[in-house]
């Protein structure tokens, strides 16, 4: 080792001094209140900084001794694009499990994660995307309609549902430490947004005012006020006229003022952009001149943060007599408040997070919080003949289709990367290793060609798949679709897609072909479905022997599916979204009126209904009471009732209450209010509670463009589905 240089002392005491005097900076003191730390450093900042520190790559200010900072990153089911993450079932599948409290528990373990990334990437001075703690995650819009793409990303159709679990992701994220939050959370994308994907940059949402507030608005509320999320992202649609990062209504007068939000509102990523750029390829807003005109009106507007290029101009637009730097300075307060409150600014030693130690990424625990969460979510649609659960002792089995072998399928989009990933195929030979398990891809998810041995693509041979499986006990074909199908804006174009979303809800024809092939053979057909959206499976309902809806199941779905298969598991996953038999059964993708759509509006029998699932027991709902017959407007109420297990199974049901409010001529036939999941031994009886506040029976008044309680008599249903004929009633009069 060579001996210090003189130059080299010079230079390290030159950097230590330097470091030490920055630390001596107002706002590095963590005892100070938080409010004069931030005037304090946005005191020091010159008007070219605090532009820099607007747009999701801020870079760093060296001088100050603050570094880099990119605010995008993603955990939509488990840390993503990060490398190495626990890789849970996607959004849609675990809104199927029902399980609030389960998923707070999941994300709890997500930003356990993130918090050991984090940390470890500073200390290597790794800065850039995907490494810092601001989630932009839940998604919570609502599935207005099947056909939309990202429908997977997101806790289903309804309102009170999303709401339920979006806020069970928001708390799990940030923690509940009193002075730091382990992460932030962000809603998005607010709002009214959901599809379609290809006219997304241009598009001008109209809906009715009772519509946005019964619909479209609800899970938003509750993350804001009951979640306390610390980030809200604008959508890039326009809602009557302007774009949502632009919009008064939506920001200013819903947002702030009304709901009182005091946090950061962020852009998609080029949703500014889409308010001024031309582009021939991809149609626009272009509701502004330029860049300047654009980013002054968003920042005006409330939208503090833009993922995106157009923020540069802000230094323009000051200049230019556009906005005023006091008026930047309010957006810098929130971003300020908001990378103090996780600590950035503090020594490492006063954060509580700071000492997650890096073994919890795909802990043991945490793969088994996977395995559990998609045992959870699948959904048993059909057991004709209660074909399931399969025999452990079979000898031969077929499995074939796409989606059987396919490790990337199950890890769904927005995601991290695990170490190990079962596949499904994986998860029966794992499960059944003394029997002959025999695997034949078939078919691809949508085209009728597929590669052969020697690399050249030839037509998908039906009769010589089936063949191969004649012979079987029992054939199961995997198949569905896949997010390299659905998804976020995607280049594709196979029949029945367009651009990440769907022309049609049908299985694809090569896959049903296949399936009509086998079925053939004679043999019994146990169809596992993967999708993150609602299929028409009706040829499949009237033909196949069990089907079970496996969504995309993250790293343990092969496990958790033969769980199911071989009794090992009783499903209990409820669906989150009406499989509807035909978009013959839809009004048109582009109306985003909820008249004829979800189950709260829908007057047409569907295939099967929302909160629909089967188990390997039976269980009777029994001794329902309400604490009072008789509330008032602003008093809640309890139902309590007895939950039989009829069956010779333990499992899990699903209660659900509805309420129909006669009071409303335009309310919903019936909208969900609450729900439990519960365990129920084979045999037992347990008793359980269902409280509605107030809030519940809340309708939309037309004149007074109001949410308010009406008095008169209402009727409460209460059951495994949404279906009437699944339900029991209970009337409640307030007064």
């Amino acid at each position: 080792m060579k001996p210090l240089t003189l130059l080299t002392i010079c230079l390290l005491s030159f950097f230590f001094s330097c470091s030490d005097k920055q630390q001596d900076f107002p706002f590095y003191n963590p005892d100070l209140p938080i409010e004069e730390r931030i005037s304090d450093l946005l005191g020091r900042l010159t008007l070219e900084e605090k532009v820099s520190q607007m747009m999701n790559q801020t870079p760093a200010i060296e001088r100050l001794g603050i570094p880099e900072y990119d605010w995008w990153n993603e955990a939509l089911h488990g840390v993503a694009r990060a490398g190495r993450a626990t890789v849970f079932p996607q959004s849609i599948a675990m809104a199927a499990t029902f399980d609030d409290q389960a998923l707070y528990e999941t994300f709890d373990m997500v930003s356990d994660e993130a918090r050991a990334k984090y940390h470890q990437y500073q200390k290597d001075n790794e800065y850039d995307r995907y490494k810092g703690l601001t989630f932009w995650t839940p998604n919570i819009n609502i599935v207005r309609d099947p056909r939309w793409g990202r429908g997977l990303e997101t806790y289903g159709e309804d309102p009170y549902l999303t709401g339920r679990m979006g806020v069970a992701v928001v708390k799990g994220l940030q923690g509940n430490d009193p002075k730091y939050f382990k992460t932030h959370a962000c809603a998005k994308h607010y709002a009214v947004h959901s599809g379609p994907e290809w006219n997304r940059h241009e598009f001008d949402v109209t809906v009715s005012p009772r519509d946005l507030w019964t619909t479209y608005l609800p899970a938003f509320e509750e993350l804001v006020i009951e979640g306390n999320v610390q980030e809200v992202m604008c959508a890039y649609n326009r809602y009557d006229g302007k774009p949502c990062c632009n919009s008064d209504k939506l920001l200013i007068d819903i947002l702030r003022n009304t709901w009182g939000y005091e946090n950061i509102i962020l852009s998609d990523c080029g949703a500014i952009d889409d308010f001024w750029r031309k582009d021939t390829n991809t149609p626009r807003h272009e509701t502004h001149p330029n860049a300047e005109t654009a980013s002054a009106d968003a920042v005006r507007s409330g939208t503090d943060l833009e993922c995106g290029g157009s923020y540069h101009t802000l230094l323009k637009a000051v200049q230019d007599g556009l906005i005023t730097e006091e008026e930047l300075d309010v957006s810098l307060r929130r971003l300020f408040r908001g990378r103090f409150e996780l600590g950035m600014f503090d020594p490492v030693d006063n954060v509580p997070y700071a000492g997650i130690p890096y073994d919890v990424v795909e802990s043991p625990k945490h793969v088994a919080q996977a395995l559990d969460m998609a045992r959870k979510s699948m959904v048993l649609l059909k057991n004709k003949n209660n074909i399931l659960p399969l025999n452990k002792e079979i000898k031969k089995i077929a499995v074939i289709g796409p989606n059987a072998n396919d490790s990337i399928m199950l890890w769904a989009n927005y995601n991290g990367f695990p170490s190990k990933t079962v596949t499904i195929l994986e998860g029966i030979r794992n499960k059944v290793s003394n029997a002959e398990v025999i695997y034949e891809l078939g078919c691809n998810h949508a085209n009728d060609s597929i590669m052969a041995d020697n690399g050249i693509l030839t037509p998908v041979d039906y009769k010589a798949t089936a063949s191969k499986a004649k012979d079987a006990d029992v054939i199961i074909f995997v198949g569905g679709i896949s997010p390299r199908l659905e998804g976020e804006e995607m280049p594709v174009d196979a029949e029945g897609f367009k651009k990440g979303d769907r022309t049609n809800i049908e299985l694809p024809a090569v896959q049903k072909e296949m399936i009509k092939a086998l079925k053939e053979t004679g043999k019994p057909i146990i169809y596992i479905v993967c999708t993150g959206s609602a299929l028409a499976l009706n040829w499949e309902e009237a033909n196949v022997d069990a089907i079970l809806n496996a969504w995309y199941g993250g790293q343990e779905a092969g496990t958790a599916v033969a769980d199911i298969l071989f009794g090992d598991y009783n499903p209990a996953g409820r669906l989150p979204v009406t499989f509807y038999k035909s978009v013959d059964q839809l009004p048109d993708f582009l109306n985003y009126d909820m008249k004829g759509r979800t189950y709260r509006y829908m007057t047409e029998t569907p295939l099967y209904p929302f909160g629909y699932g089967l188990s390997y027991t039976t269980f009777e709902y029994k001794n329902a009471q309400l604490s009072k017959d008789k509330i008032g407007r602003d008093e809640s109420v309890v139902l309590t009732l007895d939950i039989a297990n009829t069956g010779d199974r333990d499992g899990d049901e699903v209660a659900q209450l509805y309420i129909k409010n006669p009071n409303d001529p335009d309310a919903p036939l019936k909208t969900l209010k609450a729900f439990k999941r519960v365990n129920v031994k084979a045999g037992a009886t347990t008793q359980l509670s269902l409280e509605l506040p107030s809030k519940s029976f809340q309708s939309f008044n037309d004149p007074k463009q109001i949410m308010e309680v009406r008095p008169g008599k209402y009727q409460l249903l209460y059951g495994g589905s949404s279906d009437d004929k699944a339900l029991k009633s209970i009337e409640l009069a307030i007064e």
